[in-house]
């Protein structure tokens, strides 16, 4: 099946760590690869963002990456795109009818994608399946005023819901908000993220670290939702360990971060500066070694979608203490894998790392669990797999579709 992935702003060949470049990236550079790796044909669109990147780009074997032009060439925050989404629509309408390559199914990621692909939709008649990848409304209400999404982004996102022929939530805490929105039911189907169970796994070498000093490991990028200020004070409860903070900018450029100011100085106030080391951005290719380096995992979100890091470090044999919000609920099954906690709540993060830290017994027993369901429940194959079911559902049994940009 030839399949389109829409991705406007996160493109899966960016490098991880910055403000725009996370977890969908990595979600959209996996799944595109275990679809290839399924005999698919799979094509990601994302937007032009310089002069000089070819249009077109192997990504894998199956998988190649297109660069649409739509605004400027040059890097643009999401939350400025909308503009852009039509003529984003427009550009994939004209390629399709001009190409021999016209794809069977179009999957957007992010509501702005959808937006673009349901513009090519009514001109194509290419089914569209839509993965939000977060919601405007868990983002206002946690962000509030400090939300930069543009002003109608819920009003978009609930058209999105009613006009695409599906829609991919990751978690059962997102199948909810989407109905509380007014998705219809049977437009919604369930199939979460997943991990690369080749490359994260608990055999291979661990980054250096002290041999008698306890590690927590906290992983992502350098945003106030990420909680990692939460893991800093939590640390005063956790005599002895280290927290080592892996995401950012580069190494070189931490220290005219903001963020990573402001947690170098957070930690400076909670006198644990001196067991408090932040890494920076760091190749893909190496994370395994830094999950396995760990004994424990924190990743203490205000809110999360999904969360991609526990499940890595699950797969790495890691066990994970997470806040208890949006699909660390799926992944992480408290006190089986690891402990859950409340958001936003340093003391009681400190108090159940201390005793995971200080259980040897409990903490391989969660390390297993967690290693089993990870492989399991949660690899990249299963949800290609998944999603290829999906993806030929709507492109046997086409609805009509409603543009609503």
């Amino acid at each position: 099946m030839r399949i389109a992935m829409i991705s406007e702003h996160a493109s899966p060949l960016a490098a991880l760590g910055g403000e725009d470049a996370g977890g969908q990236n990595t979600h959209v550079a996996e799944l595109a690869a275990a679809l290839a790796a399924d005999g698919h044909d799979v094509r990601v669109y994302t937007r032009r963002d310089a002069a000089d990147v070819p249009e077109q780009v192997r990504l894998t074997n199956g998988v190649t990456v297109v660069h649409v032009s739509a605004g400027p060439a040059e890097p643009i925050p999401k939350d400025a795109l909308l503009p852009y989404m039509r003529d984003f629509g427009l550009w994939l309408a004209g390629q399709w009818r001009r190409d021999d390559w016209v794809p069977a199914v179009a999957h957007a990621h992010f509501w702005m994608s959808g937006l673009a692909a349901l513009v090519a939709a009514r001109q194509t008649e290419v089914p569209v399946v839509l993965t939000y990848h977060a919601l405007g409304t868990v983002k206002r209400r946690h962000q509030g005023t400090a939300d930069t999404s543009p002003p109608r982004r819920i009003g978009y996102e609930r058209a999105l819901g009613r006009a695409v022929d599906r829609v991919v939530a990751q978690s059962q805490d997102e199948v909810r908000e989407l109905i509380e929105m007014g998705v219809p039911r049977s437009r919604l189907v369930v199939v979460p993220s997943g991990v690369n169970d080749a490359a994260f796994t608990p055999e291979g070498p661990a980054a250096p670290r002290e041999p008698d000093r306890p590690r927590i490991l906290s992983v992502g990028r350098l945003v106030p939702r990420k909680g990692f200020q939460d893991v800093i004070s939590a640390l005063r409860l956790v005599p002895e360990a280290e927290c080592v903070v892996v995401g950012g900018p580069p190494a070189r450029r931490l220290a005219d971060d903001p963020q990573a100011r402001a947690l170098q100085a957070l930690a400076e106030r909670c006198h644990v500066a001196d067991r408090v080391r932040l890494v920076g951005a760091v190749p893909r290719e190496e994370m395994p070694l830094w999950y396995r380096s760990a004994d424990v995992l924190a990743a203490a979100p205000w809110y999360e979608p999904f969360g991609l890091t526990p499940l890595e470090a699950m797969a790495c044999g890691v066990p994970v203490v997470a806040t208890g919000v949006g699909g660390l609920n799926d992944t992480v099954i408290d006190g089986l894998t690891g402990d859950l906690v409340p958001p936003r709540d340093p003391r009681a993060l400190g108090i159940a790392l201390r005793r995971l830290l200080g259980d040897r017994v409990r903490r391989f027993a969660y390390g297993t669990a967690a290693l089993d369901r990870a492989r399991q429940c949660f690899t990249w194959q299963r949800a290609a797999a998944q999603l290829g079911g999906v993806y030929a559902a709507v492109s046997q049994v086409r609805h009509p579709t409603e543009v609503v940009a």
